[in-house]
């Protein structure tokens, strides 16, 4: 059940000395500095209150942010907050998928770098991600064809592409290579969402 007090008897119940002491309340709180309600500093400085007319940081921004400073399941969160303001557009599944690629989920960001790339097929950062996943799962024939469109598509710009291309063609031709000399993947994040993966003994 839900309550309502009807306006008629409101006015009954406020009398007229606190109704004066609610506009004198007011009055001070339009007032600024020293109202009690906003803080002032230890120096007698005022700070203002929030712009509630400002535009707010988009979504995607904020995901790119939690990205490159490790955070990768708040990155998610921004990402899914951004698919709601506008849509699950490429921006948001690269996103998405490349968080889900930091945090090991290789399926799950598979699945999405493919969705982001059947829509932006001329991406480089999402094709090395995507070509990453797919060393990861062992996947070289296919890694080593989506990074040499990477490749060429950064016109050979990103060491990150150029490593994991030359990892993925050394896989292809032996297998076993990582195995077989006792190395070990490493996955490294580099600058601008790009994912790199060092050998390492």
């Amino acid at each position: 059940m839900i309550f309502r007090i009807r306006r008629t008897h409101l006015f009954r119940l406020v009398s007229p000395a606190v109704a004066a002491s609610a506009l004198a309340l007011a009055a001070s709180c339009v007032s600024g500095p020293g109202n009690g309600l906003a803080p002032i500093a230890a120096d007698g400085t005022w700070a203002p209150g929030v712009d509630t007319r400002a535009d707010g940081v988009s979504g995607l921004d904020v995901g790119h942010r939690l990205m490159a400073a490790g955070q990768y399941e708040l990155a998610i969160d921004a990402f899914n907050r951004a698919a709601l303001e506008d849509g699950l557009t490429p921006q948001v599944l690269s996103g998405l998928g490349s968080a889900n690629l930091g945090l090991g989920r290789l399926g799950q960001a598979e699945a999405l770098l493919r969705r982001a790339i059947k829509e932006e097929p001329q991406w480089p950062q999402t094709l090395n991600n995507l070509g990453t996943v797919l060393i990861e799962q062992g996947k070289y024939a296919e890694a080593e064809q989506i990074l040499r469109r990477a490749y060429a598509l950064d016109n050979g710009q990103s060491d990150a592409i150029r490593d994991n291309l030359r990892l993925a063609i050394e896989n292809l031709d032996n297998t076993g290579h990582s195995g077989a000399n006792g190395a070990q993947d490493k996955l490294v994040r580099q600058g601008g969402g790009l994912y790199r993966i060092e050998t390492t003994p």
